[in-house]
């Protein structure tokens, strides 16, 4: 028991292994002691308490820091449960800086100097931009990109030039004012982080991350939350990009897994650069696909997260579910137009209705092909305002005016009565939306 119970061993053998020879190793000092204590001499019991007396206060010990683990772990999820705080908070922008050629973290402090509560690793915050020429103010929501801190928030924006094969598209809104117009010192409107893509850095639950390109952001936060914690559970951390020029933070990830006992860490570069060295810069020349992970993982018994680009997305989706994993522990975080569809049918949900926005004067028929009211009307050239595309900030919020709907999951934004969110919600039947 004492040669395989410290983090030395668990790194040289495989996490599987090392769990295997250290619960045999309890099996044995159990039939030890009972062999002793009981099966040799009547006077023994004595002798055999007394020599196993240090395990014993070891095991003690054991229990009692699990207890503490879930306590605090219980105590940080009530308050995480909670928001921040409430409506907009003034931050002040305190440092700017470049992390890779399209990707710019901005650090954040409240100007009220207030502490700030903790967060759950992978979500959002929700910016209300007073751009020029913009009469009202422009929501947009940009993952966290760090472990929760009491002083600051970390957010990493990339920025989002016009469609290659549409220049006609205007780039990215509220991304490109960040980089070109947000400076250190300059005041933001922000509301509390939110989301549902989100992990418990407690869990014990072996783990396995994957993020490409800015689909980063949520997966380094929830990594960077338990190298803090110092979490004894596997972790696998996969990131994709095209090749160094695109790789953000690759430092961080490297140090948070050195910090983790049972941390591993695969690089994907599709495109790398003739310079790059394979094992030194990345580890794998190729994207991120289900055939790499079945390959690279001793076995499929993880909580899944992941982020990235509609394609990868997709492509995990369906295979995680090929692969027989529960949808329970399958997570991930759909923003802009990395959309998943859906293979099934939400129950509940018409296969065939009417919708009418009345503002727009459009009557659509919908055909159940959607993945949310919002897609169903951008994909018909309607505008609607939203923010982060998952249910959170509530900025796609639009009057019910006739008809019931659903959410497929509970969204994290109440929209209130008589309202819906239409980046989540799916009509039962003929609807009328004001919009």
């Amino acid at each position: 028991l004492a040669l395989t119970s410290n983090d030395l061993v668990v790194r040289i053998l495989s996490y599987p292994l090392w769990k295997l020879i250290h619960r045999l190793a309890y099996v044995a000092a159990i039939a030890l002691f009972i062999h002793r204590g009981f099966g040799t001499h009547d006077d023994m019991l004595g002798s055999t308490l007394a020599l196993f007396a240090p395990l014993l206060l070891l095991e003690i010990l054991r229990v009692l820091r699990q207890m503490y683990n879930f306590l605090a772990g219980l105590v940080h999820h009530m308050r995480a449960e909670h928001p921040a705080f409430e409506g907009v908070r003034k931050f002040r922008v305190t440092r700017k800086e470049a992390e890779c050629d399209d990707i710019t973290s901005f650090y954040l402090e409240p100007v009220d100097g207030r502490k700030l509560k903790p967060f759950k690793p992978g979500q959002f915050l929700t910016y209300e931009l007073e751009i020029p020429g913009h009469p009202e103010p422009v929501v947009r929501c940009y993952s966290l990109s760090d472990a929760p801190h009491p002083k600051h928030y970390r957010a990493s924006i990339k920025r989002v030039p016009a469609p290659k094969d549409k220049p006609e598209v205007p780039p990215g809104l509220g991304s490109n004012f960040f980089h070109d117009h947000v400076n250190v010192g300059d005041l933001l409107n922000v509301r509390a982080p939110s989301g549902s893509f989100h992990l418990n850095p407690r869990g014990k639950n072996p783990v396995v991350l994957i993020g490409s390109g800015i689909g980063l952001t949520p997966v380094l936060s929830m990594l960077k939350a338990m190298a803090d914690l110092g979490s004894k559970r596997e972790v696998w951390f996969f990131y994709g990009v095209r090749n160094k020029g695109e790789a953000a933070m690759q430092k961080e990830m490297e140090a948070a897994i050195a910090r983790l006992p049972n941390g591993q860490l695969r690089i994907c570069h599709s495109q790398p650069h003739k310079e790059s060295v394979q094992g030194t810069d990345y580890h794998f020349n190729q994207r991120v696909t289900m055939d790499l992970l079945k390959e690279a993982l001793p076995h499929n018994r993880y909580d899944f997260y992941f982020c990235g680009p509609g394609p990868m997305m997709q492509n995990l989706a369906e295979g995680f579910e090929a692969w027989g994993i529960p949808p329970a522990r399958i997570h991930f975080e759909e923003f802009g137009p990395s959309t998943v569809k859906r293979r099934d049918a939400t129950p509940g949900a018409a296969a065939s209705a009417t919708i009418f926005f009345k503002r727009s004067g459009k009557k659509l028929l919908w055909d159940g092909r959607q993945n949310s009211l919002l897609q169903f009307a951008e994909s018909h050239g309607l505008k609607l305002r939203f923010g982060c595309r998952g249910g959170g900030c509530g900025t796609c919020k639009v009057r019910l005016l006739k008809g019931e709907i659903l959410y497929p999951t509970p969204p994290g934004a109440d929209p209130g009565p008589q309202y819906v969110l239409t980046c989540q919600g799916l009509p039962k039947g003929d609807l009328e939306l004001d919009a």
